[in-house]
């Protein structure tokens, strides 16, 4: 059975790549180009299946919106 999530990726202050999967909670790595981000993504989202077994919150993509505060 294959399954779809989606995956926010973001850069630190150090340049590297940050992936975040939503729909699974703790589920985050990271890595210093994309192509190596995306494989270990996929290894997380295996791993945190493997933790909850199996089960994920299912959620709809809806966008991503930026926000100024202050400070």
């Amino acid at each position: 059975m294959q399954r779809e999530f989606d995956v926010i990726i973001e850069r630190d202050s150090e340049s590297r790549h940050v992936a975040t999967v939503p729909a699974l909670r703790g589920c985050h790595t990271q890595a210093d180009s994309l192509d190596d981000l995306m494989e270990r993504v996929r290894e997380a989202v295996e791993l945190c299946l493997e933790v909850e077994g199996g089960e994920s919150e299912p959620l709809d993509f809806v966008g991503v919106q930026r926000i100024t505060i202050a400070a």
